[in-house]
């Protein structure tokens, strides 16, 4: 990964965009979403893995959203940059909502993708009982098999799935996720309680066809907080990867009044 000392040299007035994603996952699994929106932005475009995910899967996943936070911002601060738009996905957004509340200085804004937070939304909307089988099926198959099952649950596009799978496959062997970190990733968001609102700017966007998480877990957090939310029609769980063009479109609006 190139370095955020070296990403930042050509802009150094210019706060990065942190990009940080959800469950079983790592910053390789935003697929072409990460290129398109450096190529169209002048910040610096990053991205960092939580402890148990890729460049960090030696490492045990806390059993809090608020540890995950504070190594995480540990990272941020390691970096350099200084304050930071984080740009997060489901658990990922959690992590990135805690970082905000304890680690204030470090966000300059927060853009949310399908997340949830307890006490707000049931638990079968948090996590579709309708997928219950499925997940458990995951933690028990061999990696192929459950990548395959997790890109059937998170993306709605079949073409995605034929184009996309084979990656996944190969980061799964590259760096492998143990089934012992994602049963603690699932207990941390399980605990997650929504932060009180940030002083940043925040956006928040879901997919109404969300087959993993309901889209009304990110309207209960939108109407708490009092804070915009864009929904997607037809995309799934995983919006970067079923239609990174739009999520490139709603980034691009939210970030254009902090470029002038």
């Amino acid at each position: 990964m190139v370095s955020a000392v070296a990403a930042t040299a050509s802009a150094p007035s210019l706060m990065p965009v942190v990009l940080v994603r959800g469950l079983a996952r790592e910053q390789r699994h935003w697929g072409d979403f990460r290129q398109l929106l450096q190529q169209q932005l002048p910040n610096p475009v990053l991205a960092l893995d939580l402890p148990g995910m890729g460049e960090a899967s030696a490492s045990p996943s806390p059993l809090r959203i608020e540890q995950m936070a504070g190594q995480l911002a540990q990272r941020l601060a390691e970096t350099e940059t200084g304050p930071c738009h984080l740009l997060a996905m489901s658990l990922g957004a959690m992590v990135a909502m805690a970082v905000a509340d304890l680690y204030p200085q470090q966000v300059q804004s927060l853009l949310l993708i399908n997340s949830s937070a307890a006490g707000l939304t049931p638990f079968y909307q948090r996590l579709n009982w309708r997928c219950y089988p499925k997940v458990l099926q995951a933690l028990a198959v061999s990696v192929a098999k459950r990548e395959q099952l997790i890109l059937q649950l998170t993306a709605n596009n079949p073409q995605v799935w034929q184009q996309t799978l084979p990656k996944w496959q190969r980061y799964a062997s590259e760096t492998p996720v143990s089934r012992s970190n994602v049963l603690r990733q699932l207990l941390a968001a399980s605990r997650f309680q929504l932060p009180a609102k940030p002083a940043c700017p925040v956006l928040l966007v879901a997919s109404k066809a969300d087959r993993l998480v309901h889209w009304q877990a990110s309207a209960s957090i939108a109407r708490h907080w009092q804070v915009p939310l864009h929904l997607h029609a037809s995309a799934g769980h995983d919006l970067a990867l079923d239609d990174p063009t739009w999520l490139l479109q709603q980034a691009m609006h939210f970030y254009q009044p902090f470029n002038g």
